[in-house]
């Protein structure tokens, strides 16, 4: 290996090759400083800055039939496919969901494989996710798939206290079964399990750099996950090891010269970081985020798949042809098919989403949506902006929610002081004034508005004669 190359990112001379021999230590390193578990964890600084490095190509794989479903009842196999060409759909024509992961345990689980297959989709490639051992490595080998994960934890929690290893034996148990995945013609994609509380260059970066030459000789592309499986990921500039999200993907790109698309993040919501934490990874050089729709997974979640689609959007200028009309579309499966309840202020998915019920928002929207809407939910989500009718509504909501319900546009749509508008606002008040606490239903709300329409029409025809 050379020891300093041109880099086509910087256009300068950089030292591409460094030394980390692995660490074998006696005792666990549990990073007490940071991880007191009789307290709550610690945000630490070292104000060691490393740039930015978007990748030139970026992606999503997808996890609701892996760890999407380590949090709910299994998924039946025509739920498990009809949510898959979802995600085809929306992946789009360039593919911007790349990869979607299975379990392969039950026989359930394998039938849904074998049916995602029969589609023949490009994208999403079905993979799956194994145990390092050679048992589960069947499972893969049976079925035929052309990548699997493998589960290799990298903290000390997890390589002492859990699989009763030195370091060193990890390692080598682990690159067993990668080895034997190769052997069989089958792409290892190495989950990095617990990777926020591992020692980055005392076992993380010596382990990569071992399966990177394992890589050169074979000729096989060797992924690396980044599982932030506790959620304990940074993305605070200055941040130190092994929390800091930027540093994670920078060492594994810098220090273990792993080339971007190689690189995956996975991460979770246990301290509301998820989403950002997923932009960062992408930022500082992770090709691909690892997500699940609605961010169903282990406890608090995975990463958002449908808030990801977003960042993506917003971080390229572009959707790149993915429909995501098809978002509402999945979160109406989930809510009538699946009877899953999606709490109503989730962005992009609930219920309520942009739902305003504040007078002064009301009226906002009614002269001109883009006030209070962030974009435009009609066409890109198939959700118009709505109002919510309640106490504090005003006659600007009401107004806005007949328009917006019946569908009245330009000429048609009705002013907040037009007879059809005060009746209704009228009953709304008395409703309020004789104790009511909770908001008008839309139902309520299309039955007062019918009889409204109908006393009007009845005086225009009087007026008339």
């Amino acid at each position: 290996m050379k020891m300093i190359e041109y880099s086509t990112n910087t256009n300068l001379l950089e030292r591409t090759e460094f030394k980390y021999p692995l660490q074998d230590i006696n005792k666990p390193n549990l990073f007490r400083n940071l991880y007191p578990y009789e307290e709550v964890p610690k945000i630490a600084f070292n104000h060691r800055l490393v740039p930015i490095g978007m990748p030139k190509e970026i992606w999503i794989t997808d996890t609701t039939f892996r760890d999407g479903q380590q949090s709910r009842e299994p998924y039946t196999t025509e739920q498990i496919t009809t949510l898959f060409d979802y995600l085809h759909r929306l992946s789009g024509p360039k593919g911007i969901i790349r990869q979607s992961e299975f379990f392969l345990y039950s026989k359930k689980d394998r039938e849904a494989v074998y049916k995602c297959l029969e589609k023949g989709y490009e994208f999403p490639e079905v993979t799956s996710w194994i145990r390092a051992s050679k048992k589960d490595f069947q499972l893969v080998k049976d079925i035929g798939i052309k990548e699997t994960g493998v589960l290799v934890s990298c903290s000390d929690y997890h390589i002492f206290h859990k699989l009763k290893m030195t370091r060193q034996q990890a390692i080598d148990h682990y690159l067993a079964v990668i080895r034997d995945c190769i052997h069989f013609g089958i792409r290892p994609r190495c989950h990095f399990e617990d990777i926020t509380r591992a020692d980055f260059y005392g076992f993380v970066v010596p382990f990569v750099l071992e399966l990177m030459k394992l890589m050169e000789e074979t000729g096989v592309p060797i992924k690396i996950r980044a599982c932030d499986t506790m959620g304990y990921g940074v993305g605070y500039p200055g941040a130190t090891l092994p929390r800091s999200v930027p540093g994670i993907i920078y060492g594994l790109r810098h220090h273990a010269q792993v080339p971007s698309e190689l690189i995956e993040w996975h991460g979770h919501n246990d301290f509301y970081r998820s989403v950002t934490n997923g932009s960062t990874a992408w930022l500082y050089g992770a090709s691909s985020v690892n997500c699940s729709l609605l961010g169903i997974g282990e406890r608090t979640g995975n990463t958002p798949l449908e808030a990801m689609i977003f960042e993506y959007a917003q971080l390229r200028g572009t959707l790149d042809g993915m429909d995501t009309t098809v978002i509402t579309e999945i979160a109406e499966y989930f809510d009538k098919e699946l009877g899953y309840k999606i709490p109503p202020q989730t962005p992009f998915v609930g219920k309520n989403f942009n739902v305003t019920r504040a007078g002064i928002h009301a009226d906002g929207l009614l002269k001109n949506e883009e006030i209070y809407n962030i974009f435009d939910t009609t066409s890109l989500l198939n959700r118009p902006p709505r109002v919510a009718i309640t106490n504090t509504s005003g006659i600007s909501g009401i107004a806005h929610w007949i328009n917006s319900y019946f569908s009245l546009v330009d000429n048609k749509a009705l002013e907040k002081n037009h007879p059809v508008v005060v009746r209704v606002k009228q009953w709304v008040d008395k409703e309020y004034e004789s104790g009511r606490v909770i908001a008008i239903t839309d139902q309520e709300l299309e039955k007062v508005t019918m009889e409204a329409m109908e006393h009007y029409d009845a005086i225009e025809c009087e007026e008339a004669i």
